[in-house]
C-alpha cells in the first residue's frame, strides 16, 4: 500500500480521535502499555486533545497513508474514517463535497459555496477545485465540527478540516511509502528534508505520486457524435495525479521565523462514470450493473484534467508577552472537466422519442486566482489568561465556460453550441478574536468572535445560446449581479477538569454563510439563481477520558443545531438545476471515539456517530426524476403535476426530509496486534471495517436514491524491522469488492460507484 506507512492500521485509526495516533504508537513501541498524548491546533495553540473544549476528531499522516495504498484519492479516503464527516464527488477527483454532522452542499457549480472550510498549513482553501489539492506527507489531520467561525476560515456553519504537513527540521529526516496493486495501481508518498544551514535555514521537500491503468470499458457501438463508436476496451478510470511541494523554514534568531511554502498538481484523469440505467423503479439495488462497463456515446471518454500551482509566506515574531504572525497566500488553477452527464447511449433513453437527450456537458475553469493575508496577534500561552486577536482578507477570481450540449427544445432539433462564460469574484474580510480564562481551579471559560463582510459578484460574459447563435435570453436577464452581507459569528465554552483523566466540556457556537450565486443556470437561457445568507445556532456537550491506567480513551458528544435560511440545491419547473433558501433545518445526534489498549501488543479502536436531521419548510417544493413525461422513480410524497411548454414537469414538497448526504450512522472499527520476533522486529496484522447507514442522496425520498448499510474493510498483513527501519506488507482495500452506490443523476436512473477492490504490495521507511 502506497501511502501506508508503518505504524498505521490499513484504515487505521483515523476514524477516531484517539485511534490514529495511537495506532502509530502501536506500531513503533508495541510494548508499552498505555496510550500516547494527541496535540492538536484547534485554537491555534498546541494543546492536548482532551483539554480543548470542542469536539474535535484527529487522523494521523500514516492512517490517512494506509487508507489511500490503493491510489484512492486522499481526501475521500477519509468519509467516515472520523465519526460526523461524510465525503464524496459525483464530479472526479477535482471536485469533493464536505459534510460535517450532515450540513454540506449538493451542488455541482464550479463556484458553489461550501458550508465546510479546508485548511492546509493555514491557508484557506475556499474554491471546491482548490478543495481538491491532495494531502500528503502530512502529519496530521483535524476535523473540527460545528460552526468555527472565531479563529479559522471564513461563513464556516458546518466545520473546519485542517491538515498540517511535515515541516523542515534541524535534524535530517525522511519517510516514503510505496504502493503498487490491482489495475496497476501505483502510490508514492514521500518527504525528505534537513539543515541546509544548522539552526538557520531548513529544507524539506515532498512528493505524491499516484496512477491507475484505465480498467472500464465502453460498450457503445451506436452512432456517436464524438467519433467514439467502436466499443472499447479500458477506455476509463484511470488517472495521473502528480504532486511535489517545497518548504523552507528560516531561523535567524529565537525571535524570528520565515516559513515558505510551494506546491504544484499536475492531474490527468477521467471524471465521474454514470452508469444510466443502473437503478430500477421502485429499488436501490444496483447488483446487476457491472462497475468496469459503460455505454456512453458523449464526452469522448470524460476526460479531467487541472493544473494548479500555489505558495504561502509565513512570518512570526515573538515579542515576548506576544507573537505577531502573517500568512500570505496565493492559489491559480486552470483545468476542464468533461463528461457524458445522461450516463448512457441515448438511442436506449430517448427524449421525446429523439435518441440522446441531455447529453454532454463540460466546465472549464481558463483562470483562477485566490489571495489571502491573515495577520494574528497571541499572547503567549500559558497561565489562566490567554488571548489573540486578527484579521483576514480574502479574494477569489475566476473566469469559467460551461459548455451543456442538449436539444433545442421547441424545434427537438441537436444544439451543439450552448455554451455561456461567466466571471466569478469573491472578496471577503472579517476581524476576529479570542479569549480563555479559568475562571476557579480547573474550569476555564473561553469567548470567541469574529466580523465578516462577504460580498459575490458574477457576471455573464460571453454566450452562444442555439444553432443560428442568437441568444434566447429574456429582455428582463440579469448579467451581472452582486450580493452583500455583513454578519457576526461567535462562540463560548466551559471546560471543567473534573480529574487529571476526565474533562467536561459545552460549547454554543453561532455560524453563517455568506450569500451564494449560482450562473450555472445561464446556460439553460434563464437567470442566475442566488440565495441570501443562511445562519446556524450549534450546541454541544461533551466528556473525554483517559481510564484504567492510560489504557483507554473514550470521548463523547451530543449535539444539536438549527440553520436559518438554509442553502439548498435542487430543480425548479423547468428542469434547470438553482441554489434557493429554504426555511430552516434542525439537527442533532451524537459522536464517540474510543482506543484502547488491552495488551501491549493489541489496539482497538470504535468511532460512532448518529444522526437526525429534517428540512422544515412547509412551502419548497422541487422537482422530481421524470423523463418523456413520466415520473421514472417511487418518491413517497405527494406528486403535483405542472404541465408546461416542453412537457409535464413533477414536484413534491421536502419539508420533513432529511439533509442529502447525511448519514443516519456511521459506525468504524479498527485493531492491530503485533508479534514481537527475536531478532527484534515484528510481524502484524492490521485491518479497518466502516459501515454506513442509510443515506439519502437527495431532498425527496425514494425507494430508489438511497443507500443503507454500504460496507467497506481493508486489511494489511507484514513484517516491521527492528527499530522500524522499514515495514514490508501485503494490503487490500474494499477486500469484499462491495458495490456501493454513492450519488445519482435522477431523471436518468443514473448511478455512481465506489471504487472497486485494490490488492497489493507496500514498502515504507524512515530515515533519520
Amino acid at each position: 500500500m502506497l501511502g501506508v506507512a508503518f505504524g498505521s492500521v490499513v484504515g487505521g485509526t483515523a476514524a477516531f480521535a484517539q485511534a490514529a495516533p495511537v495506532q502509530d504508537q502501536a506500531t513503533q513501541a508495541a510494548p508499552e502499555e498505555g496510550l500516547g498524548d494527541i496535540v492538536v491546533t484547534a485554537e491555534r495553540r498546541s494543546e492536548n486533545l482532551q483539554k480543548v473544549p470542542l469536539s474535535v476528531g484527529v487522523a494521523s499522516g500514516d492512517a490517512l497513508r494506509a487508507y489511500t495504498a490503493g491510489g484512492d484519492d486522499t481526501l475521500l479516503a477519509l468519509s467516515g474514517r472520523v465519526p460526523g464527516l461524510y465525503v464524496e464527488s459525483t464530479t472526479g477527483r477535482i471536485f469533493p463535497r464536505f459534510y460535517i454532522r450532515g450540513l454540506g452542499n449538493i451542488d455541482f457549480y464550479l463556484g458553489a459555496s461550501q458550508p465546510v472550510t479546508i485548511i492546509q498549513d493555514d491557508v484557506i482553501l475556499e474554491h471546491v477545485v482548490l478543495k481538491s489539492n491532495p494531502v500528503f506527507d502530512v502529519r496530521q489531520v483535524e476535523v473540527l465540527r460545528g460552526p468555527q467561525g472565531s479563529l479559522f476560515g471564513r461563513n464556516t456553519t458546518a466545520g473546519i478540516i485542517k491538515f498540517d504537513t511535515n515541516k523542515p527540521t534541524n535534524d535530517f529526516e525522511s519517510r516514503a511509502s510505496a504502493s503498487v496493486g490491482s489495475y496497476n495501481s501505483v502510490s508514492l508518498d514521500a518527504g525528505v528534508g534537513g539543515p541546509l544551514i544548522k539552526d538557520l535555514l531548513a529544507i524539506r521537500l515532498s512528493t505524491l505520486i499516484q496512477h491507475r491503468e484505465n480498467y472500464v470499458d465502453n460498450a457503445f457501438a451506436g452512432t456517436s457524435q464524438d467519433s467514439t463508436a467502436t466499443p472499447r476496451k479500458n477506455a476509463m478510470g484511470g488517472f495521473d495525479d502528480r504532486n511535489v511541494r517545497l518548504q523552507l523554514a528560516l531561523t535567524p534568531g529565537n525571535a524570528f521565523s520565515l516559513d515558505l511554502s510551494g506546491h504544484a498538481r499536475w492531474y490527468d484523469g477521467t471524471s465521474t462514470l454514470f452508469h444510466r440505467g443502473a437503478l430500477k423503479k421502485g429499488s436501490n439495488d444496483v447488483s446487476a450493473e457491472p462497475r468496469n462497463t459503460v455505454s456512453l456515446d458523449e464526452g469522448n471518454d470524460n476526460p479531467q484534467s487541472y493544473t494548479t500551482y500555489g505558495g504561502s509566506v509565513r512570518a512570526t515574531y515573538d515579542f515576548g508577552p506576544a507573537a505577531l504572525t502573517s500568512i500570505t497566500a496565493y492559489e491559480t488553477t486552470s483545468g476542464f472537466s468533461r463528461g457524458d452527464t445522461d450516463g448512457g447511449a441515448g438511442a436506449n433513453f430517448p427524449v421525446r422519442g429523439v435518441a440522446n437527450g441531455f447529453g454532454q456537458s463540460q466546465g472549464q475553469i481558463r483562470d483562477l486566482d485566490q489571495w489571502s493575508q491573515e495577520v494574528r496577534v497571541a499572547g503567549t500561552p500559558g497561565g489562566r489568561f490567554n488571548w489573540q486577536v486578527g484579521g483576514l482578507y480574502f479574494d477569489n477570481r475566476d473566469i469559467t465556460d460551461f459548455y451543456q450540449r442538449t436539444f433545442f427544445l421547441t424545434t427537438a432539433a441537436r444544439n451543439p453550441n450552448n455554451w455561456v462564460r461567466l466571471h466569478d469574484v469573491n472578496t471577503s474580510w472579517s476581524g476576529f478574536g479570542q479569549v480563555s480564562y479559568e475562571l476557579v481551579d480547573k474550569l476555564t471559560l473561553t469567548l470567541g468572535g469574529r466580523i465578516t463582510e462577504d460580498k459575490k459578484r458574477t457576471q455573464l460574459l460571453k454566450t452562444v445560446q442555439n444553432v443560428a447563435g442568437v441568444s434566447q435570453y429574456p429582455a428582463n436577464f440579469r448579467r451581472d449581479v452582486t450580493l452583500k452581507a455583513t454578519k457576526p459569528s461567535w462562540d463560548a465554552s466551559l471546560l471543567y477538569q473534573a480529574s487529571p483523566d476526565v474533562s467536561v466540556y459545552t460549547r454554543i457556537a453561532q455560524g453563517f454563510r455568506g450569500p451564494t450565486i449560482q450562473g450555472r443556470s445561464a446556460v439553460f437561457n434563464s437567470d442566475f439563481s442566488t440565495a441570501k445568507s443562511e445562519t446556524i445556532l450549534s450546541g454541544e456537550a461533551g466528556v473525554k477520558s483517559r481510564l484504567f491506567d492510560n489504557t483507554l480513551t473514550l470521548n463523547a458528544t451530543v449535539f444539536a443545531y438549527r440553520v436559518n435560511d438554509i442553502q439548498l440545491n435542487g430543480n425548479d419547473v423547468n428542469g434547470n438545476g438553482i441554489l434557493f433558501n429554504g426555511n430552516k433545518a434542525d439537527a442533532y445526534g451524537m459522536e464517540a471515539e474510543a482506543n484502547w489498549k488491552p495488551v501491549p501488543n493489541l489496539t482497538l479502536g470504535a468511532g460512532l456517530s448518529l444522526l437526525h436531521s429534517e428540512i422544515r419548510d412547509k412551502t419548497t417544493e422541487v422537482q422530481i426524476c421524470a423523463l418523456n413525461n413520466a415520473v421514472v422513480c417511487t418518491p413517497s410524497a405527494a406528486v403535483r403535476p405542472v404541465p408546461g411548454a416542453f412537457g409535464t414537469t413533477y414536484l413534491v414538497k421536502i419539508n420533513g426530509e432529511p439533509l442529502p448526504n447525511a448519514p443516519e450512522y456511521n459506525v468504524d472499527l479498527t485493531a492491530r496486534y503485533d508479534q514481537p520476533l527475536g531478532n527484534g522486529g515484528r510481524a502484524f496484522i492490521a485491518g479497518d471495517f466502516n459501515i454506513q447507514g442509510y443515506t439519502q442522496f437527495v431532498l425527496y425520498k425514494t425507494k430508489e436514491f438511497t443507500a443503507n448499510g454500504n460496507f467497506e474493510g481493508g486489511l494489511k498483513i507484514g513484517y516491521a524491522a527492528p527499530d522500524d527501519a522499514y515495514e514490508l506488507s501485503v494490503f487490500a482495500r474494499n477486500i469484499t469488492n462491495e458495490k456501493n452506490l454513492k450519488g445519482v443523476i435522477e431523471n436518468y436512473m443514473a448511478a455512481v460507484f465506489n471504487e472497486p477492490r485494490i490488492i497489493g504490495v507496500s514498502l515504507s521507511g524512515k530515515f533519520r
